[in-house]
């Protein structure tokens, strides 16, 4: 008889993508059906309802072990290799227990020292650590997100009037002394720089320009609020002064989300003041894509624009009429909504472009419309979907079993801080959704030769379950357009 068993250990912690790893640890375990070893946040209480749990009070600083079990028998060894699992996930790199880890920022600093603090904890926290960073003289990298901009405004302006550098919150992605810091992908160094109010915008450069055969000498994230009419532009301003500062640059490169107006406008007029040509790539609508400013910046460069790799065919829509878009990448379902939105109309997302087009909780709506799963209100409580995807293949079951979708169109995003291999999840998923109605799959790989998961693996991989792979992602989501409305490739 299945037996459930829920503990809450009280002030126990891990981090999100420890405890995943922890769960899928425990769900490979004999006798256990179904595991979920997390913190009790309001999102994660919300999924375990969802299994079927019934859960004890709890606060979010606490840890559940919610267990699903062939029978009672099971329990003992499952405990073991919850504990098992959770001794594991303390453990360093060279597999010795570390007994007395730094508790804070500022110990880890005056521990160790360094050029650059990552702080990657929950939002809340954040403001804490990132100031034990200033406080020491070191930049910081914020990973985190649900940060409050208030809160980002405070240590933008410290941070500049001491003359440092606050990459983020949210930041994902950096290239910094030739080392990837978050998702970064792997590059050679080179002539250009790159300063990001993007993550996977900074990533869709790098693997163009890597393409291409053109390398980085560094990318500076800023986080995706910093050219917001809060904000202000501040690290942008402060990572354009670092890099025209740096001989071996010799173009930058601005990639953003679409930014508010009146900032874009400063910050172009402070980068016309500088000594090194800098080029913008700053989504908005009637505003060229980032493929098109990367291909600019490569005649800037005197570089020929490579033909963009594409690998298999996704097969003609034989039927529906709407296109949804299912992406980990916030810039990249941006980018795909503006382009689409000019050939479709109105596109319903969680991210929308006119706030009355905002799905509700559920994520689905008739029409077209366009999901980032890497949105704070979808992360909270939660690892990034580029660590783990199960929301999304989730919904992709749901998209591909409704008959008005006529095409879906995925991005994957490689990386150092990436899954391991997303196109073992992807491709069984995308098969799966293809079993059920023939429907067309585009998908915008985005990674660089060199990426540990394999960008020519990936793409392959994907292809042979049925999907049209571009690494491109205007290129992608042209193509999905032009199957969404019968129009030859």
């Amino acid at each position: 008889m299945t037996h459930e068993h829920v503990e809450i250990r009280p002030g126990a912690y891990a981090d999100s993508v420890a405890l995943l790893q922890v769960s899928r640890d425990v769900a490979a375990t004999p006798g256990v059906t179904a595991a979920q070893v997390a913190m009790a946040t309001e999102l994660n209480v919300e999924v375990l309802a969802g299994m079927g749990f019934t859960l004890p009070a709890a606060s979010p600083n606490d840890m559940v072990v919610a267990l699903r079990l062939e029978g009672e028998s099971a329990l003992p060894a499952a405990l073991a290799a919850v504990d098992a699992a959770l001794a594991a996930a303390r453990r360093g790199s060279s597999g010795e227990e570390v007994t007395e880890p730094p508790r804070t920022t500022a110990s880890a600093l005056r521990r160790a020292g360094g050029g650059i603090a990552l702080v990657s904890v929950p939002g809340a926290s954040a403001l804490v650590e990132a100031m034990d960073a200033l406080d020491a003289g070191t930049d910081v990298m914020i990973f985190s997100d649900n940060v409050p901009v208030e809160q980002e405004l405070a240590l933008k302006n410290i941070a500049r009037d001491r003359g440092l550098l606050v990459m983020g919150p949210d930041c994902g992605t950096a290239v910094v002394g030739g080392v990837g810091l978050g998702f970064a992908n792997t590059v050679t160094p080179g002539r250009v720089g790159i300063v990001a109010a993007s993550g996977t915008g900074c990533q869709q450069v790098l693997a163009l320009l890597d393409a291409a055969g053109v390398g980085v000498a560094a990318a500076l994230g800023v986080g995706g609020r910093d050219l917001s009419s809060a904000i202000g532009g501040i690290s942008t301003k402060t990572a354009l002064d670092r890099l025209d500062a740096d001989p071996s640059v010799e173009h930058i490169v601005v990639v953003s989300k679409p930014p508010a107006p009146e900032v874009a406008a400063e910050v172009e007029k402070y980068a016309a003041g500088l000594g090194t040509p800098v080029r913008f790539a700053l989504l908005g609508a009637g505003q060229p894509d980032i493929t098109s400013q990367v291909e600019g910046l490569l005649a800037d460069l005197g570089v020929t624009v490579p033909a963009w790799p594409t690998w298999g065919s996704p097969g003609a829509a034989t039927g529906g009429s709407a296109l949804r878009g299912l992406f980990v990448g916030g810039t990249l379902c941006d980018e795909a909504m503006l382009l689409a939105a000019e050939t479709l109309g109105p596109i319903r997302s969680n991210i929308p472009l006119s706030p009355e087009l905002a799905l509700d909780a559920g994520l689905l709506a008739p029409g077209h419309l366009m999901i980032d799963f890497g949105d704070d209100g979808l992360t909270r409580g939660r690892a990034h979907p580029m660590i783990d995807p199960t929301l999304r293949l989730e919904h992709l079951a749901k998209v591909a079993a409704d008959a008005d979708t006529a095409v879906i169109l995925l991005d994957v995003v490689l990386g150092y801080g990436a899954q391991e291999d997303p196109a073992a999840d992807l491709a069984p998923a995308i098969v799966a959704a293809r079993a059920v109605r023939e429907v067309p799959v585009v998908v915008a790989c985005v990674g660089t030769s060199a990426d540990a998961q394999g960008l020519t693996r990936q793409a392959e991989t994907l292809a042979s379950a049925g999907a049209e792979v571009h690494l491109s992602n205007a290129a992608a989501t042209r193509r999905a357009l032009a199957l969404v409305t019968g129009g030859a490739r």
